[in-house]
């Protein structure tokens, strides 16, 4: 091709628009539509990913809220071998850039780990795992070619709760939290941001709370908002912070004295059938 049929054809040549958006996983109900809501309202376009086809009309909520945003949303099973991946291809496929990535999609149980099934024990360790850990290694990829980006993930304070009933819960939770931290260091002097969000009790529904309880733990802020969790941790990623804990004062007390259980005390109360 000589230089002149060069010119005409990149002068022609259609011209590919690429979009900065936010992603958020398990958008579609709790902290993850929370997420979205507050992402929109800083301004991002969004792409809102969940296994739930409710998500298009939590999607079609936000976008009548912001008209001048693009809304997207996706239905995706996360909590397979090769999520990450897929979700990383659509979004260049679509040509989203992801400025930030918020990996919330999970799942929570409080049940032995030998009577939970091998579909939900797979399901846990792809979710909370293997999943955020893809995702951030690609999109964190382009973002420290840019020099820009924002990746949020969803720990717990169970990362540091090793009991029964939450063994495979907690025991993933560690595995981001001490990822996320590692992350952090590694690529913050390439201009990304990687933070560990771990809190506590969400008024989400969730867990088994009664109402009463429930409304006494919000009144005493044992209990958070969801609301009030996200904008602590937006808050916290775009000022770099490595971890932001809600509600800090009550689950720093609760840790503290978590720690001081032996586990033998620990046998007892199972024989005695307490916890």
């Amino acid at each position: 091709m000589d230089l002149h049929m060069s010119i005409i054809c990149s002068t022609f040549a259609p011209k590919i628009s690429i979009m900065v958006f936010a992603l958020v996983t398990g958008a579609s109900s709790g902290m993850g539509y929370c997420y979205a809501q507050a992402l929109a309202n800083r301004g991002y376009s969004l792409l809102m990913v969940s296994n739930e086809e409710a998500i298009h009309t939590k999607a079609a909520l936000i976008r009548d809220a912001y008209p001048a945003l693009d809304i997207r949303s996706l239905v995706m099973n996360l909590g397979t071998p090769d999520a990450a991946k897929q979700l990383y291809d659509y979004c260049h496929e679509q040509h989203i850039e992801v400025e930030v990535l918020i990996n919330n999609a999970g799942v929570y149980h409080d049940r032995d780990i030998l009577d939970d099934s091998v579909a939900f024990n797979e399901l846990i360790l792809y979710l909370h795992v293997v999943t955020p850990t893809m995702l951030g290694y690609y999109f964190g990829h382009d973002m420290c070619q840019r020099g820009r980006g924002y990746i949020l993930n969803m720990s717990s304070i169970t990362d540091r709760i090793a009991v029964q009933r939450l063994g495979t819960y907690g025991a993933t939770k560690a595995y981001l939290s001490a990822h996320t931290r590692s992350l952090h260091i590694e690529l913050r002097g390439k201009g990304v941001c990687v933070t560990t969000v771990r809190p506590g009790a969400v008024n989400t529904g969730l867990y088994s709370i009664n109402s009463t309880a429930t409304k006494i733990g919000l009144a005493l802020g044992y209990i958070v908002t969801p609301e009030h969790l996200v904008k602590r941790a937006l808050k916290g990623l775009f000022r770099g912070r490595a971890r932001v804990t809600v509600p800090w004062v009550w689950n720093t007390i609760l840790l503290f004295f978590v720690a001081l259980i032996p586990t033998s005390l620990l046998r007892l109360i199972r024989r005695l059938g307490i916890f």
